[in-house]
C-alpha cells in the first residue's frame, strides 16, 4: 500500500492540528493504521494505531487525552487530531499499515508500509 501524509504545519502551543493519510494500493480496509513521530535527534516513536473498522483504537501515554486518530474506509484515508499542542509535539509524523488488523502490535517492525512523513513544528 501507497501512503502520503500531510496536513502538517507551524502552530502555538494549545493549538490544534489534523493531519491526514491518503492510502492506495492493496486492501486498506483489512487493516490497522498506524501514527508514528521522529523528532529531531531521537528514534522515531509511536504514536497511535487504529484497527482495520476504526473500533478501536490506541495511544502513547504521552498524547493520550490530547490525539484522536480516526480513519472513513470508503475514502481510503486515516487521520490524527491533534489538540492541545506542545512544543514537545514538534516532530515529523509519519503513517503506517499494519500487518495486521487489530490494535494489539504497534511496535514499528509491525508495520510494513509507510508514507513519506509530514512535519509538524510546536512553537512555545
Amino acid at each position: 500500500v501507497q501512503l502520503q501524509a500531510s496536513g502538517g504545519g507551524l502552530v502555538q502551543a494549545g493549538g490544534s492540528l489534523r493531519l491526514s493519510c491518503a492510502a492506495s494500493g492493496r486492501t486498506f480496509s483489512n487493516y490497522a493504521m498506524g501514527w508514528f513521530r521522529q523528532a529531531p535527534g531521537k528514534e522515531r516513536e509511536f504514536v497511535a494505531v487504529i484497527s482495520w473498522s476504526g473500533g478501536s483504537t490506541y495511544y502513547s501515554g504521552s498524547v493520550k487525552g490530547r490525539f484522536t486518530a480516526s480513519r472513513d474506509n470508503a475514502k481510503n484515508m486515516v487521520y490524527l487530531q491533534m489538540n492541545s499542542l506542545e512544543p514537545e509535539d514538534t516532530a515529523v509524523y509519519y503513517c503506517a499499515a499494519s500487518y495486521y488488523s487489530g490494535t494489539d502490535y504497534y511496535a514499528s517492525t509491525d508495520f510494513g508500509s509507510w508514507g513519506q512523513g509530514t512535519l509538524v513544528t510546536v512553537s512555545s
